[in-house]
């Protein structure tokens, strides 16, 4: 609901944000700056190695003490502390979500299972210093050099992109590698510049059975076997890290291979887990331990501090006020470091499986909107293609800056260029360039005044468009750990606000049913007759490419 809410799911505070809405949508944030010369400092706020100001956005003192008068509300801090405590919120699979449990938090200390994690750690770390010494080895006697995870959802995008961020790290280390996509072409792609006697693969799925994850272990064991793989040294090139051991050593893979996952740590949050080995592997054990120590220390802020202080929290609540006051469809993350051009992929599954939903808790259809769009890519890159909407489209959009202030590059002079274009690009959004300004740009270089009238509007953009910049010193895994932290706290906080479950995921599973059927479809195995009109035309469509009679 874009101009307020009233009515089924309204409460005292979402009527007081609505009447505040109707009385401050008119905030221009170049006269707000010129206006209040301390509102950076007031906007800002530091937490975990992070610094975030959002003085960019369309807000004043009292929407942000609105905003958190709904966070009160609705129980907020409790529900955090609930949450990292242990209890039970995701309810419709009666879990606990304890994914911080695995980087320290008080729930750590008391779980039950804390043994187990401890264990795993210990075989984790020992199976990342065998192959980053050089004494694991392949069927050949020759060391591992290439790692190859396969995995898809949250089994690929959080270890890929935590990879890829820290690849400033990997020195000598075995190189790591990612195949997600049933798409043959995927793997074949990865493995056509490895030598199968040096390459590991890690499988990575909690049942031991998710299709995509399978057929493509399948095509790696075969690619190994055909190489000249004995079958009795595959466990010299698989690991896994399963629930399902007993599928594992069905497929080849020896039991001390395989490493743990749990019910209690989601796909989506699961890199701090034996998931991340293929992180640990490229950056060593002792970066994987600091990645969990900045997620730690974000844990902390987000479970202790108030939320007029708390960065998730304030995120969250700046993010309901654009969703669900200023109507807006997206947002945009947009890094300013090539390391990170894979966080906008990670969080849209984190943010979009999380809040993507439709109905609250108790089963009810929610009464506002939920999760948007996330999407976005590194800068500059982006600058050159979508930022043109950004400055003069007809969409608001709420943009998400992310600097780090030094790079791991020498090249310094250069970096200094790409902080400038992220600083000014916060900049341009918020004071934009009226018409006025326009044409006395033309004037100036040199277009006559019928040019400049013609071009001028051309050349307006509105300005007053919101913008967070995060900053970060440099890179680091502590850093890193911290920023995926307060986007998992972040958009758990706002599924907290919209009283729905941010925790499961039901909306991925009909595709991949009705996929089994289509599948046998294809090979003549259902009656096209069984589905709709188009679903078998498409079917049919196949079955004649492949050469096969209509059946």
């Amino acid at each position: 609901m874009a101009t307020g809410e009233t009515g089924r799911g309204a409460t005292g505070a979402w009527e007081a944000l609505a009447a505040h809405f109707a009385e401050a949508r008119g905030l221009d944030m170049r006269e707000a700056f010129a206006a209040d010369p301390g509102r950076a400092g007031r906007f800002r706020l530091d937490a975990a190695g992070l610094t975030l100001d959002y003085s960019k956005n369309l807000l004043t003192a009292r929407t942000v003490e609105l905003l958190c008068a709904l966070a009160r509300e609705r129980e907020l801090p409790a529900r955090v502390r609930a949450q990292l405590g242990g209890a039970i919120v995701n309810g419709t699979e009666e879990r606990a979500v304890l994914h911080t449990a695995l980087r320290g938090s008080d729930a750590g200390q008391a779980l039950a299972q804390a043994s187990e994690v401890r264990a795993a750690r210990a075989r984790m770390a020992e199976l990342v210093r065998r192959v980053r010494s050089g004494a694991w080895a392949g069927w050949s006697g020759e060391p591992v050099r290439d790692v190859v995870n396969i995995g898809i959802g949250g089994s690929h995008l959080g270890p890929a992109f935590a990879t890829e961020a820290l690849g400033q790290l990997r020195g000598d280390s075995p190189r790591c590698h990612f195949v997600s996509n049933v798409d043959p072409r995927d793997l074949e792609g990865v493995l056509a510049g490895l030598v199968p006697a040096r390459t590991l693969f890690i499988v990575a799925s909690k049942s031991f059975g998710t299709l995509e994850t399978l057929e493509n272990a399948l095509s790696a064991r075969g690619w190994l076997q055909a190489a000249g793989c004995p079958a009795t040294a595959l466990d010299r090139h698989f690991l896994a890290v399963s629930s399902n051991v007993a599928r594992a050593v069905e497929f080849g893979i020896a039991a001390d291979n395989v490493l743990p996952m749990w019910d209690w740590v989601g796909g989506r949050y699961s890199l701090w887990s034996a998931i991340g080995l293929p992180i640990a592997m490229a950056v060593g054990m002792e970066a994987f331990e600091e990645l969990l120590a900045g997620a730690h220390a974000m844990d902390l802020h987000f479970r202790d501090a108030p939320p007029e202080s708390n960065m998730p929290v304030l995120l969250a609540l700046i993010g309901i006020w654009y969703r669900n006051f200023h109507g807006t469809a997206s947002q945009a993350v947009i890094p300013y470091d090539q390391s990170l051009q894979r966080l906008p992929e990670f969080l849209q599954q984190l943010v979009m499986e999380s809040n993507g939903k439709s109905v609250a808790r108790d089963g009810t259809p929610l009464p506002r909107a939920s999760s948007g769009v996330v999407w976005g890519a590194a800068g500059t890159n982006g600058q050159h293609s979508f930022h043109q909407m950004l400055h003069q489209g007809t969409e608001l959009v709420a943009v998400d800056f992310i600097l780090p202030l030094a790079s791991h590059s020498h090249n310094t002079a250069q970096h200094a260029h790409l902080v400038a274009n992220c600083i000014a690009q916060s900049q341009a959004l918020m004071i934009g360039r009226t018409l006025g300004e326009s044409r006395a740009e033309l004037l100036a270089r040199g277009t006559t005044e019928e040019g400049a009238a013609r071009l001028a509007p051309h050349l307006v953009m509105p300005g007053n468009r919101p913008s967070n910049t995060i900053v970060m010193q440099r890179l680091t895994p502590r850093t890193l750990g911290a920023l995926v932290a307060l986007y998992e706290h972040r958009t758990a906080a706002e599924g907290y606000l919209w009283d729905l479950n941010s925790f499961d995921q039901f909306g991925v599973e009909l595709g991949k049913r009705l996929g089994e059927a289509v599948h046998a479809a294809l090979a003549g195995g259902t009656p096209a007759q069984a589905v709709d009109a188009s679903t078998a035309g498409l079917i049919a469509m196949y079955r004649a490419a492949h050469g096969h009679t209509r059946g």
